[in-house]
């Protein structure tokens, strides 16, 4: 007589290399206390760290190098400027990049800090 009941499935997958992957966790949910707490609470606290770090004129000049650097690559390919004028007008950019960067970061580091003594 045939068999009536489905085939069990197999658990694990092979691949045609000859290794097998196995599906992972398939029953309840770990509760807190069973749960990895490393990387997810270590993202949040570098994150945290680097947003409550101050500005400093160091971090804004990095930034507007590397702005000046794009914005003289822009001009020299998709603008087509000679190369001498494209560098004096890099120049006079990274002059201003680097004030506008480091007060817009003073701004936002003063709004963040209003805010998280607030406690919002």
């Amino acid at each position: 007589m045939a068999q009536t009941k489905k085939k069990r499935r197999s658990k694990h997958r092979g691949t045609a290399a000859g290794s097998v992957q196995s599906r992972g966790r398939t029953g309840r949910k770990p509760t807190d206390g069973e749960k990895p707490k490393g990387k997810e609470a270590d993202v949040a606290a570098r994150r945290e760290a680097r947003l409550n770090r101050p500005p400093s004129w160091r971090s804004a000049a990095n930034r507007a190098v590397i702005a000046t650097v794009l914005f003289l690559v822009a001009v020299l390919v998709i603008f087509k400027q000679p190369v001498a004028a494209a560098v004096s007008l890099a120049a006079f950019m990274l002059l201003l990049y680097i004030p506008m960067g480091y007060y817009t970061d003073a701004y936002l580091y003063k709004r963040r800090q209003l805010k998280r003594d607030r406690g919002e």
